[in-house]
């Protein structure tokens, strides 16, 4: 199972339904949505068309609207583009007209009070750059120090100003309601700069009474790399954008802060994104780099929780195959982790509370017991979200009786959401959580789990129980022998003339007690359960010397149980259980 997490930017590539469909069924996490493009009707027709084949494909695939931010853009030519030359003089201007290869407008007036002589001003995504020489109180006069062609609408950056414009202009206010008339999972703040800025989004979804979507916050420049620790404690996760962080700071710093940022993320128990340009020749070729190959890993080995794909899915050729080649990096990254030696490396006193102790427990417990997954029964994704901050080698089935939660946990690193029905007590919440996880497949019967949650129900992060179980309707207990788990027939028999009359090679032979005068059938049976107790019974001895799984001291099971059912029996956990 793929741990790290996807997410798949939507646009014109993504309008035809089968191709969404396919992105979905190969392993879409989370939808992205991105507000810098786009009317409201058109995004409501992909909300809508993304929430029908959820339904349809019965998938907790998220919505994630990501909003355009306190950006700054030129405006339009009089051309289609023009050419900047070195050395020329260019000017970025706040008056309203079409501009040409001496001048452009600007979309922030007030960017003439934040820059000073001898700033930077880079356009395009760094491709072009300005130095300002003067400026006037419309104008800013730049000498072009790199040169090249330029279009209308390129973005504005200004590496290491703080500007003044607002966090959250009116356009983002409104495409922030839209996202809650919607019902998004996720709001990805562009441009985050301070903790404020995601206070004031909080305050938006505090006004309209909504508490079910999560705030992920964007770091693109570098007063927010400045303030990350803060940003991290007020946010629900982070994306690292490494687009427009790539132009605000120095190129060769990027590696460094997404690896630092990452790990901060993890130790919070927080989901963290890494994305641009991961796969960014594929939206032109069916195979991506090497570089890229190795970029996308490099993110993996970091410890991301998920990878994005932007104009690979959204407007590329190959929106299919860039997620299917993503996920066979993925996969085979993974597969060359050992999370249990990581697991061991990691120091659990990072963060000393019993919610931190408990979650490191339930991870030492699953490697120990070799448990085929962890099963977290979690009200509002905490639970799930402080198991994946380990990454346990085994799967993390995140359990909820909400549809949302299991949505935005599968944003986090490891888990694989489950909708559950609510129930009243902790016994009972358990039980229908372990049946839930057979039912879709997740565990096979006989399989051990380490179930956690929090005491009393309903009641967020108080995560503060462990329990071990094996799956399926356990049938007796007994003391286990040789540790093997066997699924086969059942041959119940009450002596030995019955065991000469009716076992079948590669049953399960059941009965009080055994003797030598049927060892030619104790050697052909897949395993022994023995009413009879004792380490030096006949039995035990027998089960040693041919290294076939009993259970012993398996009180009635001469009545209990019948010839020709199908059972599971565990010879290290000692117990029968049905299939």
């Amino acid at each position: 199972m793929r741990k790290t997490k996807i997410v798949c930017t939507l646009g014109p590539a993504t309008d035809d339904e089968q191709i969404l469909r396919e992105l979905m069924l190969e392993g879409m996490n989370v939808a992205r949505i991105n507000f810098s493009h786009g009317t409201y009707e058109k995004h409501q027709q992909t909300i809508s068309l993304v929430k029908k084949l959820r339904q349809e494909l019965n998938l907790p695939v998220a919505l994630l609207l990501d909003t355009k931010g306190p950006e700054i853009r030129i405006g339009d030519f009089e051309e289609r583009e023009v050419e900047l030359k070195k050395d020329q003089v260019f000017t970025l201007t706040t008056e309203a007209l079409k501009g040409n290869e001496t001048k452009v407008s600007i979309t922030y007036n007030e960017l003439i009070k934040d820059v000073s002589e001898g700033m930077t001003i880079l356009l395009d995504d760094g491709l072009i750059e300005l130095k300002v020489t003067s400026k006037t109180n419309k104008d800013i006069i730049c000498h072009v120090e790199n040169g090249g062609i330029l279009s209308s609408h390129k973005g504005v950056n200004i590496p290491g100003a703080h500007l003044s414009m607002p966090f959250i202009s009116k356009q983002d206010y409104s495409d922030i309601v839209f996202g809650i008339e919607q019902g998004v999972d996720f709001i990805a703040a562009s441009f985050t700069r301070t903790a404020e800025d995601i206070i004031q989004i909080r305050k938006i979804l505090s006004d309209y009474q909504c508490n079910t979507i999560n705030i992920i916050a964007k770091i693109e420049n570098r007063q927010g790399i400045e303030n990350i620790d803060d940003i991290i404690r007020v946010s629900d996760g982070i994306m690292v954008a490494r687009g427009d962080l790539g132009v605000e700071v120095p190129i060769e710093e990027i590696p460094v802060i997404q690896k630092k940022i990452i790990s901060k993320v993890c130790n919070a128990e927080k989901p963290v994104i890494t994305a641009t340009q991961m796969l960014d020749s594929m939206m032109k070729n069916p195979r991506p780099t090497r570089a890229e190959v190795t970029d996308v890993a490099n993110a993996i080995y970091d410890g991301t929780s998920a990878i994005m794909l932007s104009g690979e899915t959204a407007a590329g050729k190959y929106p299919v195959e860039a997620l299917q080649t993503m996920i066979k990096i993925t996969e085979r990254a993974e597969q060359d982790i050992n999370y249990r030696q990581r697991f061991k490396n990691r120091d659990c006193l990072t963060n000393p509370d019993v919610t931190n102790a408990i979650s490191h427990a339930t991870c030492t417990t699953a490697h120990d017991i070799n448990a085929a997954a962890i099963i977290t029964v979690t009200k509002s994704g905490k639970t799930a979200r402080m198991i994946a901050k380990y990454k346990p080698d085994c799967p993390i089935i995140g359990c909820s009786t909400y549809e949302y939660v299991c949505r935005q946990i599968n944003l986090s690193w490891g888990v694989m959401p489950l909708l559950i029905k609510e129930e009243k007590n902790t016994d009972d919440l358990f039980e229908h959580a372990a049946e839930a996880v057979e039912r879709v497949g997740y565990v096979k019967p006989g399989e051990i789990v380490v179930l956690t949650a929090g005491v009393p129900l309903g009641i967020a992060g108080t995560t503060n129980l462990i329990k071990v179980q094996v799956i399926g309707h356990i049938l007796l207990k007994g003391r286990g022998m040789i540790h093997k788990t066997v699924c086969a027939s059942l041959c119940v028999c009450k002596d030995e003339e019955e065991v000469k009359n009716d076992f079948k090679p590669g049953d399960i032979l059941v009965m009080p007690k055994t003797s030598n005068h049927i060892i030619e059938e104790l050697k052909q049976a897949a395993g022994l359960i023995i009413e009879e107790d004792g380490m030096n019974s006949h039995a035990a001895i027998v089960s040693l010397s041919l290294d076939i799984p009993i259970i012993l001291g398996a009180q009635g099971a001469t009545e209990i149980l019948k010839s020709g059912a199908i059972v599971t029996l565990d010879g290290e956990t000692g117990v029968v259980s049905c299939n």
